[in-house]
């Protein structure tokens, strides 16, 4: 361990020690990977300043003085504490600490939150935080690690950023809604029937749903007109599930009640193209490790719902 940034005291203290422990300048030098004269130079120094001597030097052999006995034990002290904050230090660096992710609402409890657990058991010296978010952060000026996003980015500020997968917006009901009401064959028929809407609690408004014509004439945008409007997608979610209109969800959130059928996609054949979902991170190099990590747990999320891709 080099000294030489140390006061001159402590670093004569902790060049004393190491030559005991070595047995010779020349050793300990060599240990601590700087010069002979540079080690004995820092003894002589700590000498000089308390005015005492603290080495009997010979050409072949070194004995501590009695004030040099006296000054060992504190030196001893003063490396192993020196020894454990180093190992700290790299431990904090290496592994442990806080990470906050930033995700909208619904994919934080669909996705996130249900795998949570196990990665925390696996990683006790990761510290977590999860911020409900829909609306664009600086990531920065958050205090943001990661953030998952999905659409175009020009508006999220100083990121890097990772593409996770693409996901689809999926229109749904419920078999019994179906059942009692008809299945529309095209979106122009979705008047007939009751919406369930979903309301962006960051802009206010009322989320627009997206068709592909399967004709190749281009996107088509519906406006709903809906019965019952709520500022969570798992809410409208579970109205859909429970019979009350069709509604329209990404794949995320409505994956598992596809596969459970509890609920029954619609206008499969207008579905829109998937689009991106991101995982972003503020651009200012490698991130640490524990970021690292959850940024690695993160990427096996779409796993959750890649059985509703077509």
């Amino acid at each position: 361990m080099s000294t030489t940034a140390l006061p001159s005291d402590v670093s004569g203290l902790l060049a004393l020690v190491r030559v005991v422990e070595a047995g010779s300048f020349a050793e300990a030098a060599r240990r601590a990977g700087t010069t002979t004269s540079a080690m004995s130079k820092a003894v002589a120094r700590l000498e000089r300043a308390r005015g005492m001597r603290l080495l009997h030097r010979s050409t072949h052999s070194l004995a501590l003085t009695e004030e040099g006995e006296r000054l060992m034990a504190a030196g001893r002290v003063l490396v192993e504490s020196l020894a454990r904050v180093q190992s700290a230090l790299g431990e904090a660096a290496r592994d442990g600490g806080r990470v906050r992710v930033t995700a909208p609402a619904s994919f934080a409890r669909a996705c996130i939150l249900p795998r949570l657990p196990a990665f925390l058991r696996e990683r006790p010296e990761i510290e977590i935080e999860v911020k409900f978010r829909n609306e664009i952060l600086d990531l920065a000026a958050e205090g943001v690690d990661i953030a998952i996003r999905s659409g175009p980015l020009d508006r999220v500020p100083g990121h890097t950023a990772r593409r996770l997968c693409t996901f689809s917006w999926i229109a749904c009901a419920s078999p019994a809604y179906l059942d009692a009401r008809g299945t529309p064959a095209t979106p122009d028929e979705l008047s007939a029937h009751d919406h369930v809407g979903f309301r962006n609690p960051a802009s206010g408004q009322i989320l627009t749903w997206r068709f592909a014509d399967p004709r190749g004439k281009g996107l088509v945008r519906v406006a709903p007109k809906p019965k019952h409007i709520c500022d969570d997608a798992h809410a409208s979610v579970a109205l859909v599930a429970n019979g009350f209109g069709i509604g329209w969800g990404p794949a995320w959130l409505v994956s598992e009640g596809l596969r459970t059928g509890q609920l029954v996609e619609v206008l499969a054949p207008w579905r829109a193209p998937a689009e991106p979902l991101w995982m972003l991170r503020t651009s200012n190099g490698r991130p640490p490790l524990r970021t690292q990590r959850v940024m690695s747990f993160l990427a096996t999320l779409p796993a959750a719902f890649s059985s509703t891709a077509r």
